[in-house]
């Protein structure tokens, strides 16, 4: 038995080291992106590439979590010539990086051993920092029109860049000489370096003081607690199979649907997440490699069941994921795996509208999808934003605004302004919330924010890679989704599209005065709108959160001269109330290989003002909603809406149920 004691110390110091490894790097670190954005997570692993230690609420599961695969990467390709003063570097996608930007350092440890001898490996300090640039088509390497991941970059595989001390110059000066910006990525590098450096320090003060044994025993109990703990809140979730799907923005000139389909078995104390049904990898760069797909799951299920108890490894170890090969969530060579966080969080937004099945009503709207990535690149500067959005809202309050979702940790919402002027030729002219962006709801969704920056260079060149630009974040339980994200140019007094898919942008040209708009969205709603308190919505409209149009148009509330007329917003909601699509649905037959369809009769197609190729959304009153793609429309008035038998389920519904169903989004000439 270990003295619960030297347990607890034990475990608040790995965590303390992991803590100050941040602090080091963001004083160290060269580029902004590093010491303003914080777009990077510290970890200690032990020597089977289990996660020991991360700092709670900071470090991003994101990067974490896939260290394992990073790790176990390096054993297959170093086995045992492994060495004291050796260290790694890794950011290949397929055996286990997330895209090419984020670079991790492995730095392996030793145990003490007598004179002469090798101690055995024990702990890695391993850092994983998202370079602004790693090379590729355009600045910043992450395009929204890539077709091979051979356009995004230099790919790492596992390298001995430091061999017994010795650093591998001639390696170190190819991978830097194919990125722009190589003083910012050496002079990161190096902190990197020093970050892992101290950690060892730290990690070598504690085995002086506890000894090799005392604390290779600690790790193992700290692991086996939180797999008892995840064990003891799946058994608590109702047994059973559970089933859910959601989409992607793929495609290049026009919007071809990606799907993420996941079933979600629960049984006794284990849970596995099955992916078959998800669509083939894909030309652009919405794929991920192995190592994501189980990141997104985790991150769900631990936020979910046991948001409080210790992120390590052994929490992992009751969940089984199956990615099926050559799929977007475990693409191969040559898929291009830049959009990592959009698919990512795609799986993590399947599985929670699976697992909302099994938990009734205690479920979040959507958030605002991925990494929502914005450069601005010209000869000699390249500027990175990743503008955060509105949060869901859930069954007690509203979403919040403009923060890093709940799978993202805690790393900058945006670059502050100053810092951003203070080292680029731009020129920040707007930074606000962003009305009418949460989903409405009984508690609406948080908003997302809008951000103008002003090019002062010459010329430069934008590229983005976002989801939800089309297919907003969906509300739930009857909750209206968020306003989609918007990334657009504002030159001479007109709004210019850079790209025919909204979200999927590449080099595109930019001159002096132009002004590059990121506007991102909310949230989803939670519940009727039309059961929000009246009160709640005036306090909204005085705030600025709601304009007077949303509020009589999606929450019913009538407002005359400043004071709320109870009378009137009663009759106005009665009269939303009637005017809902509603269909009863019946069972069809469709082919469930592409896209998820329904067939509607023309009266209902014409109220909700759509055609073949719209997508809709089936409304789940207990849950999140099913989304669609019109796939027929038919002659008559039956206000009949056919769908699949995998609809009825993920609706929680059988034929002849009615069903509200709401317009989406348009296709995409």
């Amino acid at each position: 038995m270990i003295d619960p004691i030297t347990l607890e110390v034990v475990r608040e110091t790995l965590s303390s080291i992991v803590r100050e490894m941040r602090v080091t790097l963001v004083r160290t670190a060269y580029s902004s992106i590093l010491y303003e954005g914080e777009d990077f997570s510290c970890v200690l692993m032990d020597r089977h590439a289990q996660i020991v230690a991360m700092s709670r609420g900071q470090d991003h599961p994101l990067h974490i979590v896939p260290i394992s695969w990073s790790m176990k990467a390096v054993h297959e390709r170093f086995g045992d010539d492994i060495h004291p003063g050796d260290i790694f570097l890794h950011n290949d996608p397929y055996t286990g990086g997330t895209h090419l930007n984020d670079v991790a350092m492995i730095y392996p440890m030793f145990a003490p051993a007598p004179a002469g001898q090798t101690g055995e490996l024990f702990l890695f300090p391993v850092v994983r920092a998202h370079w602004g640039d790693v090379g590729g088509m355009s600045p910043g390497s992450l395009s929204g029109r890539a077709t091979e991941i051979y356009q995004e970059g230099v790919r790492i595989p596992p390298i001995r860049i430091v061999e017994r001390g010795r650093p591998n110059q001639a390696a170190l000066d190819l991978i830097f000489a194919n990125m722009r910006g190589p003083r910012e990525r050496e002079g990161d590098f190096r902190a990197m370096i020093g970050t892992c450096r101290k950690a060892a320090e730290r990690v070598e003060a504690l085995l002086g003081r506890y000894g090799h044994a005392t604390l290779q025993a600690c790790v193992s109990e700290l692991l086996d607690r939180a797999e008892q703990r995840m064990r003891q809140r799946i058994r608590e979730l109702p047994p059973g199979q559970y089933a859910y799907e959601a989409y992607l923005e793929g495609g290049h000139d026009q919007l071809e649907p990606l799907r993420v389909r996941a079933s979600v078995t629960v049984s006794g104390d284990r849970v596995i997440v099955d992916l078959a049904g998800t669509s083939p990898q894909t030309a652009g760069p919405t794929n991920v490699g192995p190592a994501m797909a189980p990141t997104g799951a985790f991150t769900i299920l631990k936020a979910f069941l046991d948001p409080g108890g210790e992120i390590n490894s052994g929490a992992f170890r009751p969940l089984t994921v199956i990615a099926p090969e050559g799929t977007i969530v475990n693409a191969r060579r040559p898929a291009p795996c830049g959009g990592m966080v959009e698919v990512k969080y795609c799986v993590e937004s399947a599985v929670m509208g699976a697992l909302s099945q099994a938990i009734a009503g205690k479920v979040t709207g959507d958030l605002k999808g991925g990494g929502n990535h914005c450069y601005v690149g010209g000869p000699d500067f390249i500027f990175y934003e990743y503008p955060a959005g509105g949060t869901g809202g859930w069954d007690g309050g509203d979403g919040n605004n403009a923060v890093r979702a709940f799978t993202e940790s805690d790393i900058t919402t945006i670059q502050p302004v100053e810092a951003v002027e203070q080292k680029y030729p731009l020129r920040v002219e707007r930074c606000e919330l962003r009305p009418d962006s949460g989903g409405a709801g009984h508690y609406r969704g948080g908003l997302g924010l809008v951000r103008e920056v002003r090019v002062l260079a010459p010329s430069a060149q934008l590229s983005v890679l976002a989801e939800k630009s089309l297919l907003s974040p969906y509300g739930v339980c009857g909750g209206y989704g968020g306003a989609p994200n918007r990334f657009y140019v504002k030159r001479a007094g007109a709004d210019v599209e850079p790209s025919p898919l909204p979200g999927k942008v590449s080099a595109f040209p930019l001159v002096r005065d132009d002004v590059v708009v990121m506007a991102s969205s909310g949230g989803g709603g939670f519940g009727d709108p039309l059961e929000r308190d009246p009160v709640r919505v005036l306090v909204d409209l005085a705030q600025g959160v709601v304009t007077p149009a949303a509020a009589a148009s999606l929450y019913g509330v009538v407002v005359t001269d400043g004071v709320l007329d109870e009378a009137a917003t009663a009759q106005r909601r009665r009269e939303l109330a009637a005017e809902r699509v509603i269909a009863t649905l019946r069972l069809a037959s469709h082919d469930e290989a592409q896209t998820r369809i329904v067939s509607l009769d023309g009266a209902t197609a014409r109220r909700l003002g759509v055609t073949r190729g719209h997508v809709v959304e089936l409304v789940n009153r207990a849950g999140a909603p099913v989304r669609c793609w019109v796939g027929a429309v038919r002659d008559g008035a039956s206000r009949e809406a056919g769908v699949s038998p995998i609809t009825l389920s993920m609706l929680g519904r059988v034929a002849g149920d009615e069903v509200e169903i709401r317009e989406l989004a348009s296709p995409v000439q």
